[in-house]
């Protein structure tokens, strides 16, 4: 089944794990706006991605605080709450949807992929965090990714 990556929206840091880790018996992530996709990593995949959207180096990306955090671990490891840095969810806000082609291209020429992806894919991926980032833009809210292994 492979590993599923969630990446959604919440107010704060404390919001964000309240969607992972589940007081109820409500999937991870309920009620929460976001999208679930497989083979994703937000730390690696979405690495290239964000370095060609936000103009910032990797290793700046590498240096964010909120790059990759990890906010919260559950079931014994397997379940697992990361942040997304604000500079990738405001490039991804104002993003122009003409550019996205160009960015999934050369997202699908970088060397992160085992092997390289259909960039209709990965655009299809931007459209949705194009969307996701720019409603958490509207509501003040930030963005993270749950990793179910």
């Amino acid at each position: 089944m492979g590993v599923i990556y969630g990446y959604f929206a919440a107010a704060d840091d404390e919001d964000a794990v309240r969607a992972v880790v589940r007081e109820d018996d409500e999937p991870t992530a309920t009620g929460y706006d976001g999208f679930d996709v497989n083979g994703m990593d937000p730390t690696v995949d979405l690495l290239p991605a964000e370095v060609i959207l936000t103009g910032r180096s990797a290793e700046t990306v590498e240096a964010d605080p909120r790059h990759g955090h990890l906010l919260a671990s559950a079931e014994e490891g397997q379940l697992l709450c990361l942040t997304l840095t604000d500079a990738l969810r405001d490039a991804l806000a104002g993003a122009d949807r003409g550019s996205l082609r160009g960015v999934a291209q050369a997202w699908a020429a970088s060397d992160v992929f085992f092997a390289p992806p259909d960039p209709d894919g990965l655009t299809e991926f931007l459209d949705r965090a194009v969307d996701l980032s720019r409603r958490a833009v509207e509501r003040g809210h930030r963005l993270y990714c749950w990793i179910c292994v």
